[in-house]
């Protein structure tokens, strides 16, 4: 009797699955509705921008990101972030998933292999938009809690970087799956130990250093952003070309 072998893919979830960032997602929709003030949202995206746009893995910057996601959460109800969390998900992050990051993951369900989300935003955010999503489960970034509340501090580090390797393997033990056998998708070379982890690495909306890394090793590559320039741009060619074809084309008399 043939033992089943037990699979995951896992995927990285800013601009892998969603366009844009989760957690500015949630900086927005929370601001809109009275949870913080201009100037709070204001540190906070700058700490975000600067941790993006560096694209290194210096510590410093990890450890800002760290503080103002810790600060930006603290004090706030866990049932009432989670309540605001659904709308949120509703108004920027349904809108702005990458419907072909879709298609990968589902297909991944249909042949019995788990999908898990493996992003630095907050877990809580993660497994949500995973739970609408219909996917396994997903991994993130651990607020502390106590009495229902957010402390403003972290349970472990930001899952960024080698740590999201770290990540993978524990679930992997704790599943029982073969790490050789597992997937793995992220837009980032930040990423690179996710991806060297598994067996399977694709890159999806790559950066360029992990385009580059992508082609050496000859992994697959998706680009979603591509091919929504080209419909956007071709869209309106081709209704153009089709009306024009039913208007030139000669119509048969009837006898």
């Amino acid at each position: 009797m043939s033992l089943t072998v037990r699979r995951a893919a896992f995927f990285d979830v800013d601009n892998t699955l969603v366009r844009g960032s989760t957690i500015y997602f949630l900086g927005r929709g929370m601001y809109q509705r009275g949870f913080f003030t201009k100037s709070d949202i204001s540190r906070f995206v700058l700490a975000n921008l600067r941790f993006r746009l560096t694209g290194t893995e210096k510590q410093d910057e990890i450890n800002r990101f760290q503080k103002s996601a810790q600060d930006f959460i603290g004090g706030h109800n866990v049932s009432e972030i989670r309540t605001v969390a659904q709308e949120i998900y509703d108004e920027y992050v349904s809108p702005s998933l990458w419907e072909g990051t879709i298609e990968i993951a589902q297909a991944h369900l249909n042949d019995d292999v788990e999908v898990w989300l493996v992003t630095a935003a907050p877990e809580d955010m993660a497994t949500l938009i995973a739970e609408r999503l219909g996917f396994t489960g997903a991994l993130g970034s651990k607020a502390a809690i106590v009495d229902g509340h957010y402390t403003g501090a972290m349970n472990g580090p930001l899952l960024h970087g080698k740590e999201k390797a770290v990540a993978i393997a524990e679930i992997a033990k704790e599943r029982g799956f073969v790490l050789a056998d597992c997937f793995g998708y992220s837009d980032s070379h930040n990423d690179l130990p996710l991806l060297q982890s598994v067996g399977h690495p694709s890159a999806i909306n790559p950066d360029a250093k992990l385009r580059i890394r992508a082609l050496k090793e000859n992994w697959p590559i998706h680009d979603f952003r591509r091919m929504r320039s080209i419909n956007r741009y071709l869209g309106p060619i081709v209704s153009r070309a089709a009306w024009l074809g039913t208007r030139l084309t000669p119509r048969r008399e009837s006898r």
